[in-house]
């Protein structure tokens, strides 16, 4: 088979699944919509691809408030009032109060680049198909200029959610979908160590173990994440603590879990032995 065009980084470790969906979203020409836990590398993953395929980058952070035709352009007639009220400026040339949005960009590269929209879930429940319009289409209109912007080459496109809430089957049947599910501990050293590389053996396999005990956890209403977990090595590193610590007590507890509910939680699990 073919090796993916995209595959682990020095700063990034992708599973064999996700390396060939990549492959595939790029061959399709479709979107690539990553779901999965927080902290478990969708955001980053777009940077890579970008990064190792030496693309031109362009990030769209969605907000509830996001509309499609935002990431395309904005008119900036707030300024151009201004400018004809108080400025010098020769305010008839209106292509300087336009800027093109993320989406707009990535159409008017010339050579493909990657555009990651992040967190789409936060949008109204109309945006996703009225995102899949414009991917469709690959050009857009300008009336306040005349102007039209046809894509030379269709970006890849990747597409992240923290699944709050359900995305319309319509737009589901125009992606390419992955999960990226939470990773095992042997997964995890991996990515670990592209953080802590110098990490003693005996006390990153104590950590890790610690921590999946706390993610088998019943009733967390938010389970520690991997970028908690890396932030809470560099913790246990600079504290100077080893392997026999860890089975003694749960320091730094507050790095781990961010709800009081849920360190309660941890310190009822310690008191029965888990």
């Amino acid at each position: 088979m073919k090796k993916p065009a995209f595959g682990s980084t020095e700063r990034y470790v992708a599973s064999t699944e996700l390396s060939a969906i990549v492959d595939v979203a790029v061959v399709l020409g479709r979107p690539l919509l990553i779901k999965g836990e927080p902290g478990t590398g969708k955001t980053q993953l777009a940077h890579e691809v970008a990064r190792s395929l030496g693309k031109p980058f362009f990030v769209w952070n969605i907000k509830s408030t996001s509309k499609a035709r935002e990431g395309l352009y904005t008119y900036d007639t707030v300024a151009r009032l201004n400018d004809s009220r108080f400025g010098d400026r020769d305010i008839r040339d209106i292509r300087q109060y336009i800027k093109l949005g993320p989406l707009g960009q990535a159409f008017a590269s010339h050579e493909q680049s990657v555009l990651l929209i992040d967190e789409i879930d936060k949008a109204e429940l109309e945006f996703p198909n009225d995102l899949l319009q414009e991917l469709d289409e690959m050009s857009f209109d300008i009336p306040e200029t005349g102007e039209r912007i046809q894509a030379k080459v269709r970006p890849i496109v990747i597409i992240t959610s923290n699944a709050e809430k359900e995305l319309p089957d319509a737009f589901l049947r125009r992606c390419v979908f992955h999960y990226i599910a939470f990773p095992e501990p042997p997964l995890m050293e991996e990515i670990v160590r592209l953080h802590h590389p110098g990490i003693e053996k005996k006390l990153l396999d104590a950590a890790l173990r610690r921590f999946y005990e706390i993610r088998d956890l019943a009733n967390l209403r938010k389970k520690p994440s991997t970028s908690e977990l890396i932030d809470w090595l560099q913790c246990l590193v600079r504290g100077g603590l080893n392997p026999g610590d860890l089975e003694k007590d749960f320091p730094y507890l507050g790095v781990l879990l961010k709800k009081q509910q849920d360190q309660q939680v941890v310190q009822n699990g310690k008191a029965s032995g888990y």
